[in-house]
């Protein structure tokens, strides 16, 4: 299904820019011209909610496709170690040898509960890790669920968090305005961050069903994208741009959330239809390939670049502008992850993939229904 691929090179590339132009940045510096066009830049944000979307998604149906055989939790959990543990450990050892982690925050993120730091009085040394704790969480909690939840049953529980995190992000919104703790990270916890991994999930549960095909696919991406497009209208008079308020904290996701999942359905009916080209430049597959170990690295490179100018004071010899100067950065501590991120795949990354496949072997099963009906769109 390489249109996941594309999925996940969109959300890196969304989060690449964002940190490279936008992140910690005094805006006020800038022309009016060149604001505007970093503020765009910053909707790179939201790439984390579309990792969310696709985890979710693919989590979901790996569970309920391999929930009947007798090794689902051992096969399960040795693939996402094999997966997963090996680049994040190695980001953890690389923070410590270049001193960008303070040791409670070490601690934390070696169990995994990085996003939790706040709440012992932890600063977040490196921001990247908290989004792959919340992915953590899901993987340790949701497979138990779907193994002994029906699939009917699954979709209200999912449905339910859709509505519920909302509501908590507003409450905990509240109470930071009341305590005097805006900021502290609250909206990093897990329970304020399962909307779009549930949502995700939803669309593997859906399109799982016997009588499910591409129409219907159609009709939900629709819906889907319909709804996210009305919440953001809607929202609007009511700040739903910032997070600021607690209207926004709570709902600025929302949206966000709706339409990826939408985009998600779209791609998966173009996919596996006569237009699949579309949805596998390979451009964008390769940045997918790569995603994981370019989410762990390019925050720590982008800061090596600060610190390396800094010493050499290259940039301002250059006799380039601000805006220059932020190119500059984004080009080249950008390009420069991408090797790291790309040597790390093949040479590092890609042993333990092949391990994973030797060990329990190949996915199974057949994969949404959309991708087989034996429909004309799909031929």
């Amino acid at each position: 299904m390489p249109e996941l691929d594309t999925i996940r090179g969109l959300a890196i590339l969304g989060v690449l820019f964002y940190h490279g132009l936008y992140w910690a940045r005094d805006l006020s510096h800038y022309l009016p011209w060149q604001r505007r066009f970093l503020a765009l830049i910053s909707v790179g944000q939201f790439g984390v909610n579309l990792f969310f979307v696709l985890s979710g998604f693919l989590i979901t149906g790996i569970l309920l496709e391999s929930r009947n055989r007798p090794d689902y939790f051992q096969r399960f959990y040795f693939r996402r170690a094999l997966r997963i543990l090996p680049a994040y450990y190695l980001t953890l050892l690389l923070l410590v040898l270049f001193g960008l982690t303070s040791r409670g925050f070490l601690l934390m993120s070696l169990a995994y509960s990085s996003n939790l730091s706040s709440m012992f009085g932890i600063q977040l040394s490196y921001a990247v890790l908290w989004s792959l704790a919340v992915e953590e969480h899901f993987y340790l909690i949701w497979p138990m669920a779907v193994r002994r939840i029906p699939s009917n049953n699954l979709f209200w529980v999912l449905s339910a968090i859709v509505v519920l995190c909302p509501v908590s992000r507003f409450l905990y919104h509240q109470h930071a305005v009341q305590t005097d703790t805006v900021g502290a990270g609250f909206g990093y916890y897990t329970w304020n961050n399962l909307d779009g991994l549930a949502l995700g999930a939803i669309v593997a549960i859906i399109v799982r069903r016997k009588d499910w095909g591409r129409k219907e696919m159609l009709r939900l991406s629709t819906l889907f994208t319909a709804f996210a497009i009305l919440i953001a209208l809607a929202g609007y008079p009511f700040g739903i741009l910032s997070r600021r308020t607690a209207f926004g904290d709570a709902l600025q996701y929302v949206p966000w959330n709706f339409a990826f999942a939408g985009l998600l359905g779209f791609f998966l009916l173009i996919g596996s239809g006569p237009w699949k080209r579309i949805t596998a430049p390979l451009y964008l597959i390769f940045f997918g390939q790569i995603s994981y170990g370019l989410y762990l690295y390019h925050l720590m490179i982008f800061v090596g670049f600060e610190w390396a100018t800094k010493r050499i004071d290259i940039l301002s010899r250059l006799n380039l502008t601000l805006w220059g100067q932020a190119w500059a950065r984004m080009l080249i501590a950008g390009a420069a992850a991408v090797v790291v991120a790309y040597l790390s795949r093949r040479f590092f990354e890609e042993p333990f993939l092949r391990l994973k496949d030797r060990k329990t072997g190949c996915p199974g099963g057949g994969g949404p229904n959309v991708r087989h009906q034996k429909t004309p769109a799909a031929h």
